[in-house]
């Protein structure tokens, strides 16, 4: 598969909802593999195992989810809120037929190595932010649990879809960052994309018709929600601990944390760094 990608940003939040609403998303070479094994023995592959290895890749994630939301049976009551929910609705072996061998992230980029390392960069903070998620939410019992840890997997999605299909504009936003420390990352999206990359999201979500308790917990500006206060502190956590723990923000992160679970700091450190 080819890959036209955008090398100039696109006028409107409409004009990239419609780019993004029907563009191919990839996938990690692993899962495709691990696809793969799999349909060679779907007789003992259940909605669980492959709902797990599918979990570890945001991307996949995505794909499955956006799938089964769009083709929901009107008869039904319920969204599929994770993956495993969706592949029980949809059936293993209908699955299978539906998702192919996939496209795969590594060939897309492999002729541009520093678009890989920064998608490498995004996959590797969302799955650390869906661990924290998930210790927070079962610290608090949340029943919800298994959605907030997919609300942060996919939290930061449209700068996933960035790296793969508009490289260099995701390289000069971040190029622009490590230039100047202060700049505030949506500042950066609105000067070099034209929109704020939370507002894309929540249009594609709303365009893929994922379930409304997704869409909300993934909106940062539902702040006072404690479930999207979870995954908020869980992303911001990933992301200033993605090159260590000695950014200057991080003890501000462990104060509200420790105010979220009620746990003083030391116990708060010491249940983040199980979870690491």
């Amino acid at each position: 598969m080819s890959l036209q990608q955008l090398t100039r940003p696109l006028p409107t939040l409409a004009a990239w909802t419609q780019h993004f609403r029907k563009a191919e998303i990839p996938v990690l070479a692993e899962t495709a593999d691990a696809l793969e094994l799999m349909r060679a023995n779907e007789d003992a592959v259940d909605a669980n195992r492959l709902g797990e290895m599918i979990a570890n890749d945001p991307l996949m994630t995505l794909k499955v989810l956006s799938h089964a939301a769009e083709h929901r049976s009107q008869r039904l009551l319920a969204d599929a809120e994770t993956v495993t929910a969706a592949l029980v609705l949809m059936g293993i072996t209908p699955f299978f037929r539906k998702f192919g061998p996939q496209p795969i992230v590594e060939d897309l980029l492999a002729t541009q190595p520093e678009a890989l390392v920064g998608l490498n960069r995004v996959l590797s903070r969302a799955n650390r932010a869906a661990r924290y998620a998930l210790a927070f939410a079962a610290h608090r019992a949340d029943p919800d649990a298994a959605i907030l840890h997919s609300a942060a997997l996919l939290h930061d999605f449209a700068e996933m879809l960035m790296w793969v299909h508009a490289p260099a504009l995701a390289i000069e936003m971040r190029q622009r960052q490590q230039a100047d420390k202060t700049l505030r990352s949506v500042n950066v999206q609105r000067e070099v994309l034209n929109i704020e990359l939370g507002d894309l999201e929540q249009e594609l979500m709303q365009v893929w018709r994922l379930p409304a308790l997704l869409k909300r917990i993934t909106n940062d500006k539902h702040a006072r929600d404690l479930q999207v206060r979870c995954v908020k502190l869980a992303v911001q956590l990933a992301r200033h601990t993605a090159d260590g723990w000695e950014n200057a923000a991080v003890p501000d992160d462990l104060a509200e944390i420790g105010e979220l679970l009620q746990l003083n700091p030391q116990h708060t450190l010491k249940l983040l760094h199980e979870y690491d």
